[in-house]
């Protein structure tokens, strides 16, 4: 039995993949053109030719492919065998003959990424506060990033008590039984789902309520109630503050030259860092 398979079994880690694996059909040009213009506006450049990009932690594959349509040459890797699956899978009905690498891997093996050399982007989106070591594998990201080369990461943001109340609950998740998940889900989120609803009521806006379920625009590609389960499930869970991610990468060599945070509520704050030249 593999590592990730008997955290699942132990109820140590949500299956992500298989979510993920659920979003695939969803997936179409306009999605891929979000995803897109989403690199551009935080990478600061309108392509990414000839330059090297690795995905850490690919998840859907959504964003490594929008990386090969802005030209860079992609390797892929994530722990969970069903997000590499997935991402294979999003590779052959997009982009079969591209220069796109996608392998199962884990960002806290050192050995295996000092294989994989260096690159000029190191993209990893809300995946490293789920390795259950969140500091060891933002280093060993930081790592694969060359000379002159830009990390982009998300992390949680750190909300004190209530992330240590959302640890427990993702926690719990994954250890009731398969049945149980599903409802436990719906339970935890339809109070955050009415009280976002007539909060629109009350301002005018609740189409925007409504849109929320029916269209499927989100930049990061899933439909709500699959980003409930990807929410409630994901665990391992780690937080951080802004001024953390900040110090610890700066003490690496990194200057942050980009950050759009979550307004210290609920959700990532995205870090674009630029490392020194020797």
């Amino acid at each position: 039995m593999s590592a990730h398979a008997r955290e699942v079994r132990e109820g140590e880690r949500f299956e992500f993949g298989e979510n993920w694996s659920r979003f695939l059909a969803m997936v179409d040009e306009a999605r891929i053109g979000r995803a897109m213009q989403s690199l551009r506006r935080m990478l600061g450049r309108e392509d990414l030719k000839d330059l090297r990009f690795v995905d850490v932690g690919c998840g859907s594959g959504l964003f490594s492919l929008a990386a090969v349509r802005l030209g860079a040459r992609v390797h892929s890797f994530d722990y969970d065998p069903a997000s590499v699956a997935c991402a294979r899978e999003m590779k052959r009905r997009f982009e079969p003959e591209a220069d796109w690498a996608i392998e199962p891997g884990s960002a806290l093996d050192p050995a295996y990424l000092q294989g994989l050399g260096h690159f000029d982007v190191v993209y990893s989106w809300g995946v490293l506060h789920h390795t259950g070591r969140m500091w060891d594998a933002i280093d060993c990201a930081s790592r694969l990033v060359a000379p002159g080369g830009t990390l982009f990461i998300s992390i949680y943001n750190d909300q004190g008590a209530k992330s240590r109340r959302w640890r427990a609950l993702k926690r719990l998740y994954n250890r009731l039984p398969g049945p149980l998940r599903a409802p436990f889900a719906m339970a935890v989120a339809v109070p955050f789902e009415v009280f976002f609803g007539l909060k629109q009521l009350l301002t005018g806006r609740f189409g925007a309520a409504i849109r929320r379920w029916t269209d499927a625009n989100s930049v990061r590609g899933m439909n709500v109630w699959r980003d409930w389960v990807d929410w409630v499930g994901g665990y391992p869970f780690e937080v951080a503050r802004p001024e953390e991610v900040f110090d610890f990468l700066a003490r690496r060599g990194f200057t942050l030259t980009r950050m759009s945070t979550c307004g210290g509520g609920l959700g990532c704050n995205e870090f674009v860092l630029l490392r020194s030249a020797p």
